[in-house]
């Protein structure tokens, strides 16, 4: 991925410090896109988790656009950090992520491919686990600019 090719931007609610408390647990969100008005959609994600019963925010990154990666023949990607408080489980959470998903019109066509809105959970208090469904820490967080980049915004004492 070529660094001439990012962009940071910045908006009333990337990056923003939300508040604190709210959930025994502690988790950082990745979130992405790339089909229509992204950055819009990352507002209405916001005022939509903003007004859950099931999370609290904590504090977003600034916006990263960057080239696609895996299958590259589609539009640049928009990614941020969101660092969030909860009571749920790390499934009962990656549910509801998913839910949130289909609200915001998430559909599924193939790996790496094209898509409105796109939340992972990157890592959830400091717990390693490995299911069919859930890897956590994320298996691939490491390697992508798209999660290290929003990450290095985030404060250390939230972590």
């Amino acid at each position: 991925m070529r660094k001439d090719e990012m962009a940071l931007y910045y908006d009333r609610y990337f990056p923003r410090r939300f508040g604190k408390g709210g959930g025994k647990h502690y988790a950082i969100l990745g979130i992405g896109g790339n089909i229509g008005d992204v950055r819009e959609r990352f507002a209405k994600l916001i005022r939509y988790l903003r007004q859950s019963a099931l999370l609290r925010l904590i504090e977003s990154s600034p916006i990263l656009k960057n080239p696609p990666f895996g299958y590259t023949d589609q539009p640049d990607f928009y990614n941020a950090v969101l660092s969030i408080r909860t009571n749920l489980g790390p499934t009962a959470l990656l549910r509801y992520l998913l839910f949130v998903e289909k609200r915001f019109k998430r559909v599924r066509r193939f790996k790496n491919g094209p898509r409105t809105l796109d939340i992972d959970i990157l890592f959830y208090d400091d717990l390693h686990l490995r299911t069919s469904r859930l890897t956590l820490p994320h298996p691939h967080w490491r390697e992508r600019e798209s999660v290290l980049i929003p990450l290095a915004f985030l404060h250390r004492e939230e972590r």
